[in-house]
């Protein structure tokens, strides 16, 4: 079953249940979904006579519309804290949550903290200036296994070390 069909699956279990978090998120993300299946060029030209053509998107791309969805709940979420508006945040975080189960597995901190200070060993960085070396190698080697938020603190806090 490909990730598309569970979030179908899931959705239509949520709508039995009565479940207005899980529901209203899964709709949200599926519409992401389709809206990343538009190819570039149809989004700009008036529609065709035989309707719009769609890309079907393999797992991995769903996961990176899931990964930039989260990303937007918790950007959302960190707004509304800063705006003293906590009822929005916890449902921004509710949100993320829900969309946080179709992820895998994310490293910890000190899971990434270690990957790091292993590259940080292999490039031969030494201060807080050579950053701009060590994250591309870093993200590569990371992408999908942690949230870039975490690498970056890493990254920042290890070079910052003498």
């Amino acid at each position: 079953m490909t990730v598309k069909d569970q979030l179908n699956a899931d959705l239509r279990d949520a709508m039995r249940a009565n479940d207005d978090v899980r529901r209203t998120t899964l709709r949200l993300l599926l519409t992401a979904i389709r809206n990343a299946e538009i190819p570039p060029e149809a989004k700009d030209a008036a529609a065709t006579s035989d309707g719009p053509h769609r890309l079907d998107l393999d797992d991995e791309a769903v996961l990176n519309v899931v990964r930039k969805e989260i990303k937007q709940r918790r950007d959302a979420m960190d707004l509304y804290k800063k705006a003293n508006r906590q009822d929005l945040a916890d449902k921004e975080d509710a949100e993320a949550a829900v969309l946080a189960h179709y992820l895998p597995a994310q490293m910890t901190r000190d899971q990434v903290a270690d990957a790091v200070r292993v590259i940080i060993d292999r490039l031969g960085a030494k201060s807080p200036a050579d950053k701009g070396k060590v994250m591309p190698a870093v993200m590569a080697e990371l992408r999908g296994k942690a949230e870039g938020r975490d690498i970056n603190e890493a990254v920042s806090q290890l070079l910052s070390q003498p």
